[in-house]
């Protein structure tokens, strides 16, 4: 069945619609509103990025002038951040390509690739802060300027707060798990910042092993951002989805007119829209043209009822009825 997808008007405007033509949610309503929260996401992505590269910059130069490996490992995870922003930035590009006979769902599960590729980042991240770690405590060195390391330590914190409750905000408005993820990362590193903080009172009070030490607790809180980051991109590439939609589709699809039963409804995610599959039942005498009636109704009630969603393929089963054969016996011998 054709996807007609809620255009996001006005309940006036909406109605309006309605009464003029039944049917309002065209295909370019689709695109258009694919095109504008990829182009949202794009904003974002580079707007984190001018941030925290210009962050972890001023971060590296401190690094350079006092020798501190718990802010080298802040800069670090601050320029790892900020690169993420590329390939979830060519995702979303790749995502506002037409579907075609090769890919015809599209090229939305880009952004899943680019999850990957952002745990992995973190992933290196954190590898390459534990090492500066422990080769300090293993080879101690002085630290200089601990209070202009205080300064940039805030600095980082500060820049991280701002990407991560901007990424965040758009990718759950947009759907992005990509995104969402790479906010909680920049989020953590703000809290890292914080601690290197401590390293630098700790250096401030004759206690130069308070560096390193501070080194290590990042790199254990990356490994903790590293588990929600896996986990949220694993729960994508899975196809999970929120239970609750389920819950809220089950009970839309119930009040659809002609509507006698929700034998099934299935959901996954591509890039940040999402798809249905339904099957329900109807009366077994209606006729073809009633029963896509229904269907359509069914379609039409998913689409206002489940956020992001962009398409159902809904198909409908006649009612069981005394002494009527299975309408899938055909279909028995491909089962179990």
């Amino acid at each position: 069945m054709d996807s007609h997808r809620h255009g996001g008007r006005s309940h006036r405007r909406h109605q309006l619609a309605h009464l003029l033509k039944p049917h309002a949610h065209e295909s370019a309503e689709k695109v258009d509103s694919a095109l504008e929260s990829s182009a949202e996401g794009m904003r974002a992505l580079w707007l984190s990025l001018a941030v925290l590269g210009a962050t972890a910059v001023l971060q590296a130069v401190v690094v350079v002038v006092s020798g501190s490996v718990a802010l080298l490992g802040d800069t670090v995870h601050n320029a790892a951040d900020a690169l993420t922003a590329l390939p979830l930035g060519v995702a979303f590009v790749l995502g506002r390509r037409a579907a075609n006979r090769r890919f015809t769902y599209g090229y939305g599960r880009a952004e899943d690739l680019a999850g990957i590729v952002i745990v992995l980042t973190i992933a290196a991240s954190a590898a390459l802060a534990a090492y500066e770690a422990v080769d300090r405590l293993l080879h101690p060195r002085d630290l200089s300027h601990p209070g202009v390391v205080a300064v940039a330590a805030v600095v980082g914190f500060l820049g991280n707060e701002w990407v991560a409750r901007h990424r965040i905000r758009v990718g759950r408005r947009i759907g992005s798990a990509a995104l969402v993820a790479d906010g909680l990362h920049a989020r953590t590193d703000g809290f890292t910042s914080l601690a290197v903080l401590l390293g630098a009172g700790g250096v401030a009070l004759g206690r130069q092993w308070a560096d390193p030490v501070v080194g290590l607790v990042i790199t254990a809180a990356i490994l903790l951002v590293l588990g929600d980051a896996a986990r949220e991109v694993f729960r994508r590439l899975m196809d999970s989805v929120d239970p609750a939609l389920i819950d809220t589709g089950e009970a839309a699809l119930r009040e659809v007119p002609g509507v006698l039963g929700v034998t099934e409804l299935r959901m996954r995610w591509i890039g940040h829209r999402l798809r249905a599959e339904v099957t329900v039942e109807v009366d077994g005498g209606l006729d073809l043209r009633a029963a896509h009636e229904v269907a359509v109704g069914v379609e039409h009630a998913l689409l206002h009822a489940v956020p992001r969603l962009t398409a159902a393929l809904v198909h409908t089963d006649p009612a069981p009825a005394p002494g009527a054969a299975d309408p899938h016996r055909l279909l028995a011998h491909h089962t179990g």
